[in-house]
C-alpha cells in the first residue's frame, strides 16, 4: 500500500486548503519514520528549492529514505541549469505560439527598439495550465521537469524562448491561483483527499492503463470492470489511469497495461517508468520491445527453431526483393510492416503486380517489410499464456469472404466468429508451440497466434498485451480468467514486498 505525504515549510502554508493528516511540515518530515511495508510518495511544496535550502534537503532526504519525491533532486538541479530549457518553441503546438503572441502584445516590451524583448510569465500546476492553449507546453515541461508548481518565463526577441523556470510554493499563489493549484493537485493524486481508513482497505494498489477513446482496445468495458472486481476480492485496489497520469505511477504497486502498445508510444514509456520504480508490470518493456516488432520476433523464433511460416526480411533499398519473394515463397504471399496490430499493415499479394504495389505502399511506412509464406486455414489459434502457462484458448475465425480475422473497411472493422475452449482440448503441439515461443519473450501475459494445417503447426506471432474481452476469451473460464490474472499480480507484488 502506498502512502502520500505533502511537505510544507510551516503549517500555515497549507491553511487555505482542505486539512489532511497527509500534510507534514519540514520539521515533522525530518522526524518521520517510514512504515516497514508499502511505498511512500512525497510532494515537496517547500518554498525554496535552492541548494542547501529546506526544499532541497526535503527532496534529498526523501530519496535517501527510498521515498518517491516530486520534485526530485535531479529536477531541482536541472532547473538551475538554464542551458537545459532555453529552447525555441517552434515545434510546439501552434496554439501555444498564438497565445504567447497575443499575451506578449498586451505587455510593454523591455525597450522601444525595433527588436525589443517581450516577456510573458505563467505558472503551471502539476502539468496543468490555466489557459487551454498552454496545455501542450505545460504537459511537456512537467514530463521533463516534474515539479508541482512551476513558474515559467517566456521571452521573445525574434523567436519565443523559455528564459527561466523555477519551482514555486503555495505561499506564492494568489487566491485564484490557489484554486487552480488545488484542482490540479486533486487530479494529480486523489489519494490526498481520501480518508486513511478507506485507503487501507486494500493490501496493494494496481494501476490499469486504458485509453477511453481507443476504437479497438485490448479489453472492453465489461472486462475492465471484471478485472476491478477480481482485484478487490484479492485485496487489490485496481484503479484505471490514462496517459495523463504518468507522474502518478509511483503511487501504485503494479501496472497493468490495457491499451494497445507500441515502442514509440506512451505505453512503452509507462512500462519503462514503472519498471524503474520497482513496480510489477504486465506487460514489461522488454516484452513490448520484443513482441511489437515482427522483424525481431521472426528472427528470434527462427533462430530458436520454433516452427513458423517461411519468412523473408526485406529492405527498402534491396533491388531484388521481388525476385527473392517469388523464388523463395511463391504466390500468394503475405507482406506486413514490423509493427502493425489487429491485421493492419498486412497485405496479401496474389501475383507479382500486387506484390510490387504492396511493397511500394508498405515501404512508405517502414524501412523493413516481412514477406511470409501464406498458410490457408479457416481459423487462427490464440493461446493466452501467463507466467509460463496456458490460461485460455480461442479459435478466431476468418471474416466471411476474407483471408484475415479482421477486415478494415472505410467506416468500420469486421471480425470473424470465435470459439473458446478449455486448454486441455487444444492439440498438444499447439500448446507446446505457444509455450516454447513465449519462453523466449519473458514471463508476462501473451497471446500467441498459431496456424494449424494437418500435422503442421506454425507460430504467426506473439502478442504482448493480448485481448481479454468479456464474452470472448473468458467464454469458458468466466470470472476465473480475471482472477487468474489478478492472482499473478498479487503473487508478484507480495514477492516484491518481501524483497
Amino acid at each position: 500500500m502506498s502512502r502520500l505525504l505533502i511537505v510544507v515549510d510551516r503549517a500555515k502554508d497549507w491553511a487555505p486548503y482542505y486539512p489532511s493528516d497527509d500534510v507534514l511540515t519540514f520539521d515533522q518530515y525530518l522526524q518521520y519514520s517510514s512504515p516497514s511495508t508499502g511505498r511512500v510518495r512525497v510532494i515537496n511544496l517547500c518554498q525554496s528549492a535552492k541548494y542547501q535550502s529546506q526544499g532541497y534537503y526535503c527532496s534529498l532526504l526523501a530519496e535517501a529514505r527510498g521515498h518517491h519525491v516530486v520534485p526530485s533532486v535531479m529536477t531541482l538541479n536541472d532547473l538551475s541549469r538554464k542551458g537545459l530549457f532555453s529552447l525555441e518553441l517552434e515545434e510546439l503546438d501552434p496554439s501555444v505560439l498564438k497565445w504567447l503572441d497575443a499575451a506578449g502584445s498586451k505587455i510593454e516590451p523591455a525597450s522601444h527598439e525595433k527588436d525589443a524583448t517581450h516577456e510573458v510569465r505563467i505558472r503551471t500546476y502539476f502539468g496543468q495550465a490555466e489557459h487551454p492553449d498552454l496545455k501542450p507546453v505545460a504537459r511537456a515541461l512537467f514530463e521533463s521537469f516534474p515539479c508541482p508548481i512551476l513558474e515559467i518565463v517566456f521571452k521573445r526577441r525574434k523567436k519565443w524562448q523559455i528564459a527561466s523556470m523555477r519551482p514555486a510554493a503555495p505561499a506564492d499563489l494568489s487566491e485564484r491561483e490557489q484554486d487552480l493549484f488545488a484542482a490540479a493537485l486533486d487530479r494529480f493524486s486523489t489519494m490526498v483527499w481520501r480518508k486513511p481508513r478507506t485507503r487501507r482497505r486494500y493490501r496493494f494498489d494496481l494501476a490499469m492503463l486504458v485509453n477511453p477513446e481507443e476504437p479497438m482496445p485490448p479489453s472492453d468495458e465489461d472486462a475492465l470492470k471484471r478485472f476491478e472486481k477480481a482485484g478487490r476480492k484479492l485485496g487489490i485496489n485496481v484503479e484505471r489511469i490514462t496517459r495523463r497520469d504518468y507522474m502518478r505511477l509511483p503511487e501504485y504497486d503494479g501496472l497493468f497495461i490495457r491499451e494497445t502498445t507500441a515502442i514509440d508510444h506512451h505505453t512503452y514509456r509507462f512500462a519503462r517508468k514503472a519498471e524503474a520504480e520497482g513496480m510489477v508490470v504486465i506487460d514489461d518493456p522488454v516484452s513490448i520491445l520484443r513482441c511489437t516488432n515482427k522483424v525481431f520476433l521472426a528472427d528470434l523464433l527462427r533462430n530458436n527453431k520454433v516452427p513458423t511460416p517461411k519468412t523473408l526480411i526485406l529492405s527498402r533499398d534491396q533491388k531484388d526483393a521481388v525476385e527473392q519473394v517469388v523464388n523463395a515463397l511463391g504466390f500468394p504471399v503475405v507482406i506486413k510492416i514490423p509493427d502493425g496490430a489487429f491485421s493492419r499493415g498486412v497485405t496479401k499479394a496474389r501475383d507479382e503486380k500486387e506484390l510490387r504495389a504492396g511493397l511500394r505502399e508498405l515501404f512508405r511506412q517502414s524501412a523493413l517489410v516481412l514477406a511470409q509464406e501464406y498458410l490457408y486455414t479457416d481459423y487462427d489459434w490464440r493461446i493466452g499464456v501467463l507466467g509460463g502457462r496456458a490460461i485460455y484458448a480461442c479459435k478466431y475465425m476468418m471474416v466471411k469472404g476474407h483471408w484475415q480475422i479482421y477486415q478494415h473497411g472505410d467506416s468500420k472493422v469486421e471480425s470473424g466468429g470465435f470459439e473458446t475452449m478449455p486448454t486441455y482440448e487444444v492439440p498438444r503441439g499447439v500448446i507446446q508451440a505457444a509455450l516454447n515461443s513465449t519462453r523466449l519473450i519473458g514471463n508476462g501475459l501473451y497471446g500467441v497466434d498459431i496456424k494449424q494445417s494437418g500435422n503442421r503447426v506454425a507460430v504467426i506471432e506473439v502478442n504482448d498485451n493480448p485481448s481479454v474481452d468479456s464474452g470472448v476469451e473468458d467464454k469458458f473460464l468466466g470470472g476465473e480468467l480475471y482472477t487468474l490474472i489478478m492472482q499473478e499480480f498479487l503473487s508478484r507484488m507480495e514477492a516484491k514486498r518481501r524483497g
